[in-house]
């Protein structure tokens, strides 16, 4: 109670936005603080993100092309390089980045939407299925086979 009378009206503080108080996006909330608190929810998401990243980055060995992933939680990103991991600002932009355009297009040609650069991050989030991950990873498979 205190700090709500700190808000306007009440108090100095302004507060506003789009869907402040708004039923449906508190209900939204509310459901996504359920969904996310139940146990080994973190624990499955951040597994198919490396699942995602594992099967991308054998996929491109597999057709002799050098890339790798980077992932942290349940952000990942892909790089055209030699190096077995990317950690710093110049190694992305020694990248292959026009490797990355193709790829990025034929993965779009196949239905799978990426980040458009290999200076953006990807996100995997719980919608996303262990089916949708092996989906990906084929499409990813004849992507690399393509370049």
């Amino acid at each position: 109670r205190d700090i709500m009378e700190q808000i306007s009206p009440l108090g100095p503080v302004y507060q506003a936005g789009t869907l402040s108080g708004n039923p449906v996006a508190m209900a939204a909330g509310l459901a996504t603080m359920s969904i996310i608190s139940e146990p080994g929810f973190y624990d499955d998401l951040f597994r198919r993100t490396g699942d995602l990243c594992t099967g991308m980055r054998e996929a491109a060995a597999s057709a002799g092309v050098p890339f790798t992933t980077n992932h942290l939680g349940s952000m990942f990103g892909g790089f055209f390089t030699e190096d077995e991991t990317v950690t710093q600002y110049h190694q992305v932009i020694n990248s292959n980045v026009e490797a990355f355009n193709q790829f990025f297009h034929l993965m779009l040609d196949s239905g799978v939407y990426l980040a458009p650069a290999s200076f953006e991050a990807g996100f995997m989030s719980s919608a996303h299925t262990d089916d949708d991950i092996a989906t990906t990873v084929a499409a990813a498979s004849a992507a690399f086979s393509a370049l």
